[in-house]
């Protein structure tokens, strides 16, 4: 008889063993080859800052140091550059890492949780991993609906509300005002949390006012996406001190790297890089436009780094469509709620990235279809 050690929480018993996403490195594995062109997991393919790299290549010598537990030159050099209060900036793994921290602060079994159909599923895994019960409003129009999940949250006693401001996976937005008008109808005893990955490439009049010491939310910002840095994985979060305080209780205060820590502070110092990326996606998304036009279909407006491509059908063709781009070595994905499904998503990657898809979703669409 096999002897069992090792005696898992019936939550933990209870949980599939997956991860909310099947990384690109896994399915070439499966594949038996490499991608030609990565354009499915959002990541900047225009890369860090010079000034990133040389940092973090400087701090490599250093590495049998562990990273200073509190960030305390980042979380600095984000108070100036937000002229906020360091004391309300927590610096984490990545958003997900900070994702998983608060869900551990904020939900225990049954606390329900509100969150869109189809939104980022890393947060409904957080949630779920700490016993939460997740509820979801629809989109509406391909934007998420601020009225319909503050409705829910009210409706349910919700402890915490997501919304991602750009959104992921559909790339569309919604501006300050509206943002700022679903912060001030939270009802009492939840939290906002506003994610703002992709911030960064939204146009001017996307994010409210930061007002960090607004009990009602709490805003999310990386470095993975406009900055390049996402194998990094370098997040913060700014929100009301008590609540960043709260953090330190259960964070892995070593959980930063000090190559990372390091690569993240240069970044933040070369606004003029940050400037140039903001340009080349720009430009990326008007040539995917392009692409998705030439080959009869449409594209959803995007502040983010990446489109959404209307297949024009339904869920079950554009799978056929983005199985058909992997067959000739293209990495993309898709949203995985209908009616968003007929979309593929498409990450503003390098000319020669581009190139590579243009070539490849014409005989995509054409296997699709037969």
């Amino acid at each position: 008889m096999t002897k069992t050690y090792a005696r898992l929480t019936p939550l933990a018993e209870s949980l599939p063993a997956t991860v909310p996403f099947v990384g690109p490195e896994t399915q070439e594995r499966a594949r038996g080859r490499a991608f030609a062109a990565r354009l499915g997991a959002n990541e900047n393919t225009f890369g860090p800052s010079p000034h990133a790299i040389a940092a973090m290549a400087d701090a490599a010598k250093d590495v049998w140091m562990y990273g200073d537990p509190e960030n305390f030159e980042l979380r600095t050099a984000l108070a100036v550059h937000h002229q906020i209060d360091a004391d309300n900036i927590m610096v984490g793994e990545g958003i997900d890492g900070l994702l998983g921290y608060l869900a551990r602060l904020l939900v225990g079994p049954g606390d329900v949780v509100v969150t869109s159909q189809g939104a980022y599923p890393t947060f409904n895994y957080h949630v779920a991993g700490f016993g939460g019960r997740i509820e979801t409003v629809p989109y509406k129009d391909d934007h998420e609906d601020p009225d319909a999940l503050i409705a829910k949250a009210t409706e349910t006693g919700a402890k915490l509300v997501y919304l991602a401001n750009p959104d992921n996976p559909m790339g569309t937005w919604h501006n300050a005002d509206t943002i700022q008008r679903m912060i001030d109808s939270v009802p009492q005893g939840c939290l906002l949390i506003l994610d703002e990955a992709y911030v960064e490439f939204a146009p001017d009049g996307t994010a409210p006012r930061l007002a960090p010491d607004d009990p009602r939310a709490i805003r999310m910002r990386t470095f993975s996406k406009a900055y390049g840095m996402a194998g990094a994985r370098v997040g913060y979060a700014i929100g009301g001190k008590d609540l960043i305080t709260a953090f330190h209780k259960i964070r892995n205060h070593f959980g930063m790297c000090r190559i990372s820590q390091a690569g993240a502070l240069a970044a933040l110092r070369d606004q003029d890089h940050l400037s140039q990326t903001i340009a080349n996606v720009a430009a990326a998304r008007t040539r995917i436009d392009q692409i998705a036009r030439e080959n009869g279909l449409t594209t959803l407006p995007s502040a983010t780094n990446f489109v959404a491509v209307d297949c024009g059908r339904d869920g079950a063709f554009a799978k056929a469509v983005l199985d058909a781009l992997t067959d000739q070595d293209i990495f993309v994905r898709m949203p995985f709620a209908a009616p968003q499904n007929r979309c593929i998503r498409v990450s503003a990657g390098r000319p020669e990235d581009l190139d590579a898809f243009a070539a490849a979703l014409p005989v995509a669409l054409e296997n699709a279809r037969d």
